[in-house]
């Protein structure tokens, strides 16, 4: 499991030169590839596995394992967006429009570093910072859901999936568990 930073993909290779990738952030055993993905720009957990069946079942839509995110968006967020947020809304996806799962929404203040390079501040105009948990992950969901109604993300970092969270690396930027660990956490049945 890695806390993957900002401004680096979830891949081993480079698109362009200047990108990082996860073999800049950790030396990672051979075969070990992510399962799932984080945006360039999300931050947090993401698990890397040489294992195709534990890749199976993490990938798989009909296991629905959950992924909560603390996301911090543009603007004071109401009860409206909120319950918006729950209902699961529009969004559109490979050219096609889709009706997102409901999902559960919560307004937090979670402790987080600062971000390196820091997200845009306006004077005027105050960010709020949400946990989201999914059961379903559409190429750039969650950005595209708060976009929807209405408040712009301006930071993203997935805190877990399933009941495997950023604060079980206890400090560290990366570690390794095993099936049984995982079994533990109530990731796999």
């Amino acid at each position: 499991m890695l806390n993957k930073p900002y401004d680096v993909l979830s891949q081993f290779t480079r698109e362009v030169p200047s990108h990082r990738t996860l073999a800049d952030v950790y030396d990672f055993p051979p075969g070990v590839y992510p399962v799932g993905r984080l945006d360039r720009d999300s931050e947090g957990l993401l698990l890397l596995t040489d294992d195709k069946r534990l890749n199976q079942k993490l990938l798989d839509p009909s296991n629905g394992h959950s992924r909560t995110y603390h996301v911090q968006v543009d603007g004071e967020v109401g009860q409206a967006a909120l319950d918006a947020l729950a209902a699961g809304p529009e969004i559109r996806v490979g050219g096609k429009v889709h009706r997102s799962k409901p999902v559960q929404v919560r307004i937090i203040a979670p402790a987080v570093a600062p971000r390196v390079p820091p997200i845009r501040v306006r004077k005027h105009i105050p960010t709020t910072w949400l946990e989201l948990v999914l059961t379903e992950g559409k190429n750039r969901q969650v950005r595209r859901m708060c976009a929807a109604v209405g408040h712009p993300v301006l930071r993203l970092i997935r805190y877990a999936i399933g009941g495997v969270t950023l604060d079980m690396l206890e400090g560290a930027r990366a570690r390794e568990v095993d099936w049984t660990w995982l079994q533990q956490q109530r990731l796999l049945k």
